[in-house]
């Protein structure tokens, strides 16, 4: 069954269009992998399902309330420990910890530490980890293995496989081979006619 459904959408960054009649299913169980060149709107198009911006058009089912959102920043809170942060994100989601997910994360030797004491490596484990505590079935990930080494990539990838074998769904945005058996969705397909901006970042 299609857990992530968008219909002829249209998405925009600093009222600038960028994409339009974007449309593709993601059934349970499965990932999308999204490609393209820098600045053609992959975060856009992300943030957008995300609900953190509005779309110009067009309609999205199955994010909302279901989704957790993965963006280049962590969200990692510095001055809370490892612990601290992964209880924080509990008590916004309403749920509670797995304690499964330390040693996921390779997180368990660090739970007592500062987040801002971490490195750039470990901080990006901990803001992954968030993904574990929310217990959203649908992910939208901008670029996840940013900061990581092969070994915490492997780690991540295999978690994720993990989440789609239990029924979750991911879209993800990446320019790192993770292993998933996937589709992906070229999105030059989609650039808006009047799509002018060249942010890297987008």
């Amino acid at each position: 069954m299609p857990a992530l459904t968008v219909s002829a959408l249209a998405c925009a960054r600093g009222g600038i269009p960028l994409l339009e009649g974007v449309g593709f299913t993601v059934p349970e169980g499965t990932a999308l992998i999204l490609r393209g060149t820098n600045g053609i709107g992959k975060t856009t198009l992300l943030r957008t399902l995300a609900g953190l911006q509005p779309a110009l058009s067009g309609t999205v089912t199955g994010a909302g309330d279901e989704a957790a959102y993965a963006s280049h920043e962590g969200g990692v809170k510095a001055v809370l420990s490892v612990e601290e942060n992964l209880a924080f994100w509990a008590a916004l989601y309403g749920t509670q910890v797995p304690e499964a997910v330390y040693p996921a994360f390779h997180l368990a030797a660090l739970r007592a530490r500062p987040a801002g004491t971490l490195s750039a490596g470990q901080r990006r484990r901990l803001g992954l980890a968030r993904l574990a505590v929310t217990g959203r079935p649908v992910l939208l990930l901008d670029e996840p293995t940013v900061s990581l080494d092969a070994g915490s990539t492997a780690l991540f990838a295999g978690w994720l496989r993990g989440h789609l074998a239990a029924g979750g769904t991911a879209l993800v945005a990446t320019h790192v081979p993770l292993g998933l058996e996937a589709p992906e969705l070229d999105l030059a397909p989609f650039r808006a006619r009047a799509e002018t901006l060249t942010d890297p970042f987008l």
